[in-house]
C-alpha cells in the first residue's frame, strides 16, 4: 500500500513539474518578424538567449544609425572609418550620442565597447 502511495506521489509531482514549466513558456512569444515600424516606435529585440533568469525581450528605441553616425561623423578627418565604427556601436547599442565629440555618458553601451587592443571602438 505504501508502494502505490509513494508511486502516485511521484507521478503527481511530475506532471507538477511538466504543468509548471509549461505555464511558464506559455507567455513567451517570438518576435521574428517585425512589420511597419515606424519613426519613434519601440521595437523588439529578437535575439532570445535562454537563460533561466529571464525571458523577457530588450526593447530599443529605433534609430537610424546611417543618419546618425553621418552626424556624428561630420568633423571627423577619417570619415569612412569613423562612420563604419559608428555604424558597428550603434547596431549593438541602439544610441548614438549626441554631437560629434564626446557626450558618451548619454549612452553607456557605445562608451563601454572597446577593440581587440582594450582601446575605445566608438568615435
Amino acid at each position: 500500500m505504501k508502494f502505490i502511495l509513494s508511486a502516485i506521489l511521484i507521478i503527481f509531482l511530475l506532471f507538477l513539474q511538466v504543468f509548471v514549466d509549461a505555464a511558464s513558456s506559455f507567455g513567451t512569444v517570438p518576435t521574428d518578424s517585425l512589420t511597419n515600424v515606424e519613426e519613434g516606435e519601440v521595437i523588439v529585440d529578437s535575439h532570445h538567449h535562454h537563460h533561466k533568469k529571464s525571458h523577457h525581450p530588450k526593447i530599443h528605441p529605433k534609430i537610424n544609425c546611417k543618419a546618425a553616425c553621418a552626424r556624428r561623423c561630420s568633423k571627423s578627418s577619417r570619415k569612412k572609418v569613423c562612420t563604419r565604427a559608428c555604424g558597428t556601436c550603434c547596431a549593438r547599442c541602439h544610441c548614438v550620442p549626441p554631437g560629434t565629440y564626446g557626450n558618451k555618458n548619454a549612452c553607456p553601451c557605445y562608451a563601454k565597447l572597446t577593440t581587440h587592443g582594450h582601446r575605445p571602438k566608438c568615435p
